[in-house]
């Protein structure tokens, strides 16, 4: 996937280990919405090249910032010093009480597991959940990005020098 974003991305956009491509590809789109860079931790649960992936996608692949990486650490070393938000439904802090700025990561973690124990223990005071019902197990991975996607950009759009085309 080609890396054509003509700017630094306002967000970095994370799916730990994804399974399902069409979830991949919807990602991808809020990503492109709202002027994010796509990371995809490996393993995945698809090929690249799959037509689930580039159907959800749309035409918008052509203007995706997309980085795949072989593992976690990897991811680190990519974006040194970038704070994360690590999303997951065990977490008590509300992602609307989190203060993104320009540069935040958001970590989704895989469809069937979510994000490992020892990464959100790692990093216990970053973790934020959306909430829901109890009778909600959870939300579709691609929606998750875009409610948390669009409150960090609400959260950017209210500052008085919002990077942010209309």
């Amino acid at each position: 996937m080609p890396e054509v974003m003509l700017h630094e991305p306002l967000l970095h956009i994370v799916l730990f280990e994804p399974e399902i491509p069409q979830n991949a590809g919807n990602v991808g789109r809020t990503c492109v919405a709202v002027g994010a860079k796509l990371w995809l931790v490996r393993p995945l649960g698809f090929r690249l090249d799959q037509r689930q992936l580039r159907r959800a996608g749309m035409d918008y692949w052509d203007h995706l910032d997309c980085e795949i990486v072989p593992n976690w650490a990897s991811l680190q070393q990519r974006l040194p010093g970038s704070p994360m938000w690590l999303m997951t439904k065990t977490a008590d802090r509300p992602y609307t009480s989190a203060k993104f700025a320009l540069g935040d990561v958001l970590v989704f973690g895989s469809e069937s597991r979510g994000l490992p124990p020892s990464l959100l223990q790692a990093h216990e005071d970053r973790c934020l959940r959306i909430p829901m019902r109890p009778e909600a197990r959870s939300l579709n991975l691609a929606c998750s990005v875009a409610v948390a996607a669009y409150e960090a950009r609400r959260q950017m759009d209210r500052t008085a020098d919002s990077p942010f085309l209309q």
